[in-house]
Order: C-alpha cells, then structure tokens, then sequence
C-alpha cells in the first residue's frame, strides 16, 4: 500500500481537498513512469494506444498521409518558359513548382524566392526557361518519413516545402509547411 497522505490541506480550514489531491496526482504520475520503464513502453505504443489525441497524432503521421498527391503537385518541363512557371506556381498555391525532364523525372525545384532572385538580374526574360531558374537538388525525402521529423527538418533548413519521388525519381508528393500546420503539429 503507498500511503499519500497529508498533514493539512492547503485551504483556510482544511476542509477543501487541495494538497491531498496534489500528493494523489504526484503518485499517480510516478507510478505510471514507473509501469511505463518497467515495461519497456516506447513512443509508438504511446502513438498506438492514443492516435486520436495531440500527442499520438504528433507520431502516427507521416509525410504520406499530409502530402499533395497527383494533380496537385506542380509541375513544368525543363524547358518550360517564365510565364509557364508561374502561371503553374500561382495557381497551385504551394510557393514552388517541381521542375522534371522529358520522362518525368526530377530535375529540380522553383520556388518563389527563384523567381524574385531571377528577376533581379538583368535577362530577357521572354527567353528563361526553367531549367535556369530552378535550384538543382531539392530536398526529398520519403512518405513514410514521420510529419513532425519533416517540420524539424523543415525549420532547420529554412525551407517550406519538401518532395516525394518513387523509384524512378518521379515527383509523387509534395509536403508544404501549411500541410504540417493544418494537421496541428505546429
């Protein structure tokens, strides 16, 4: 039996059950540490057994389940020209576009800093095209990446939008920072 008593409650006559109720708490909370080290509970059990609260959804999501699929990704050719670019970046509403070759695949990312550094400098701008605009390497990773290590990455790379390709390096998702903060993680 673990004894939880108190001398005195806090209130003026002692009656309200103040200091016992906090004294309860304190070995309620130690007790199911205990009981979690004990057995061995790990984050993802937390996830498992609390998927609908904060905490679990923070861990159960990932990259996959927040991320733009299919038509939603914003995409041009290579050779796409400025207009293309932006016309695809406004009306897709991520701030970026992916920027792939013939066959598909992942050449590059534009994002709207891109085009503002782009039109600082002196150019024809009727002649770019989006292989000169983009920033070559763009950070991917994978869907099953949990969200809250994307929004980690995120923050520390300054960045706001992660990419998803499959095996053959073809865009298949696009993560933006507003994804992670309408699912609550920020």
């Amino acid at each position: 039996m673990l004894n939880v008593q108190v001398a005195h409650e806090a209130g003026p006559f002692g009656l309200v059950p103040t200091a016992s109720i906090a004294a309860t708490l304190a070995m309620g909370d130690a007790l199911a540490i205990a009981v979690m080290t004990r057995r061995g509970f790990k984050q993802g059990d937390f996830a498992l057994f609390h998927p609908g609260g904060h905490l679990g959804r923070r861990m159960c999501l990932t990259v996959g389940d927040l991320m733009h699929r299919h038509e939603d990704i914003p995409t041009v050719s290579e050779v796409a020209q400025l207009k293309e670019v932006v016309l695809e970046i406004s009306g897709k509403r991520l701030g970026m576009t992916c920027v792939v070759d013939a066959a598909g695949r992942l050449q590059g990312i534009i994002t709207d800093g891109d085009l503002r550094r782009a039109l600082e400098q002196p150019s024809d701008l009727l002649r770019v095209r989006a292989r000169s605009l983009m920033t070559i390497d763009p950070k991917i990773v994978a869907s099953e990446m949990p969200a809250i290590d994307a929004l980690l990455l995120m923050e520390k790379l300054s960045i706001t939008s992660l990419l998803i390709v499959n095996a053959d390096f073809k865009p298949i998702g696009v993560l933006h920072l507003h994804d992670l903060l309408k699912a609550g993680l920020m």
